[in-house]
């Protein structure tokens, strides 16, 4: 009797209850809802580009592949594995950080490249059927990058239902600003710290304010471990690396040697800088893997705005110095009052990583905008800034610093209403989304350990 009563309680343990499946996989029932939908609008809104079709013959000179490729993959390296992990240095979220990233930033492409498409062509007052070339793939990998900064400051707080309502939500406010940026205010902002990093960070600390269980915050385990941070250093090594090719996929010709100069010059005194300023800081003048892991890359956000501009390798060299120590006293000092006096949580930091730096960046290509020579480059000035046509340089360096706050504008605004949406959407308000939530194998903590 007692065989057959475990036998009966094993098979009972195997089945499903169909109530329980339909309200736990929810985001089964959402992804199959993005793929049908997106099949649709891609048979409806999108066709090749011409180079896809076959039009230039064999023309290989003007293949857009042999251009942008190289650098595109390098991106998408960054989106992939850069950002996934870096945020696996929390031992509870490891998982989640880079499978999620994994789905969200596939998600993100796909419907960043038509919803992207379809505000550009609103505020053009111009209707057209979305081309598809590989710049739109590389668009498509900058909307991601926004998306997944978001993400970055909700891990651990957000369950994946929550997330999938998030991306489309985000990405309409995306495209609003950047299409505002781009064709309204002609602002250049070659490497995204203002429509990327800057938008990505202030939205998501909004989400993650409007959220956030404030009575549960002080229980939360957000702690790391050896191992996990060993493993976020992968993601800030591929992130390092890589970032001129993200701040300089777009640019042609002259601009695009200043990018990657500019970047890597800025990159790299970011990182002596944060060293420095980790030691100088930090209890018992001890580095901290959190300042490393973050704070190195600060000078690749902060000079995304100018990378293109002749503002000469000493300016490089300033803003990445400027941009990581920011980080530093930003995990320091700027983070832990954020939380304790307006109970503002940020998973990973990216108030000091993406947000101070792509504020300073912002800053730096206003001033760079406003003192700019014609004469200084080698192409026409409207090649570099498409509103000099008709603008002075004061005038495009104005425009430069509307941008900049219209990005703010948006970006938190528009995360305080997302938040509020999805905070309808939240299954258990007390749950606490560890990797064992989503994932199989793993054991879900009891009450006494959330």
């Amino acid at each position: 009797m007692e065989i057959e009563q475990k036998q009966q309680d094993a098979e009972l343990n195997t089945k499903w209850n169909l109530k329980e499946k339909l309200q736990l996989n929810l985001h089964n029932y959402l992804i199959v809802i993005f793929q049908i939908v997106s099949i649709i609008l891609y048979s409806i809104f999108t066709q090749y580009g011409v180079e896809a079709v076959g039009d230039t013959g064999s023309d290989t000179s003007s293949n857009t592949i042999n251009t942008y490729y190289p650098m595109f993959q390098d991106v998408h390296v960054m989106i992939f594995i850069g950002f996934g992990f870096l945020m696996t240095f929390l031992r509870k979220y490891s998982f989640s950080s880079v499978g999620m990233n994994f789905l969200i930033a596939a998600i993100t492409i796909q419907y960043s490249i038509l919803i992207n498409g379809f505000f550009h062509c609103l505020f053009k007052n111009h209707w057209e059927i979305l081309t598809l070339d590989i710049t739109s793939l590389i668009t498509g990998d900058f909307a991601a990058g926004a998306v997944l900064i978001t993400f970055g400051a909700l891990l651990g707080k957000i369950s994946v239902e929550q997330l999938l309502i998030l991306v489309p939500l985000e990405l309409i406010f995306y495209s609003i600003n950047e299409s505002l940026g781009v064709e309204v205010f002609k602002a250049v902002d070659m490497g995204g710290s203002m429509y990327v990093h800057t938008f990505g960070a202030y939205f998501g600390l909004a989400v993650s304010y409007m959220i956030v269980n404030k009575d549960k915050l002080e229980r939360a385990d957000f702690r790391s471990s050896k191992t996990s941070d060993l493993l976020a250093m992968v993601g800030t090594i591929f992130l390092w690396l890589y970032w001129p090719s993200f701040n300089g996929v777009l640019a042609s010709g002259n601009s695009q040697h200043r990018v990657v100069i500019n970047t890597v010059l800025a990159l790299t005194n970011s990182c002596i800088s944060a060293f420095f300023m980790s030691r100088l800081l930090r209890p018992h003048n001890k580095f901290s893997m959190e300042d490393i892991q973050n704070a190195t890359l600060a000078g690749g956000v902060a000079v995304g705005s100018s990378a293109d501009l002749v503002i000469g390798p000493y300016a490089s060299l300033i803003i990445g110095a400027v941009a990581g120590s920011l980080s530093v006293i930003g995990y320091t000092y700027i983070q832990p009052y954020l939380q304790k006096k307006f109970k503002l949580h940020d998973t990973c930091g990216v108030h000091n990583l993406h947000g101070m730096p792509g504020i300073l960046g912002g800053i730096s290509g206003w001033i760079s905008a406003s003192v700019v020579s014609d004469s200084v480059y080698g192409d026409s000035i409207t090649d570099v800034f498409p509103g000099r046509d008709d603008r002075t340089a004061g005038q495009q360096g104005g425009f430069q610093l509307l941008a900049l706050i219209v990005t703010l504008v948006i970006s938190m605004g528009g995360g305080a209403l997302t938040g509020k949406i999805i905070n309808q959407a939240r299954p258990e308000k007390e749950r606490e989304y560890v990797d064992a939530v989503s994932y199989t194998h793993l054991t879900l903590p009891t009450n006494r350990e959330v």
